[in-house]
């Protein structure tokens, strides 16, 4: 598992949700779409909202429906 993957599954695993700007400024990581998507080949769950940024954009959101926490 590589080590971006390792630590987005941790945030996940956490209850945090996580956005492709989150995961390059938390951990440097330009692919989330990619690296959910080894996660999910994995049998990992993931799930994803679409949310609106405070400038109007929709951006994907992920989260683990089993640790998410509130809202």
């Amino acid at each position: 598992m590589g080590t971006q993957k390792k630590q987005i599954k941790a945030h996940l695993e956490g209850g945090y949700r996580i956005t492709a700007m989150d995961a390059l400024n938390t951990f440097g990581c330009f692919r989330l779409a990619s690296r959910i998507s080894d996660l999910k080949s994995e049998g990992y769950p993931v799930d994803k909202v679409m949310v609106e940024t405070d400038t109007g954009a929709r951006i994907a959101q992920y989260y683990n429906p089993n640790t998410v926490r509130g809202g």
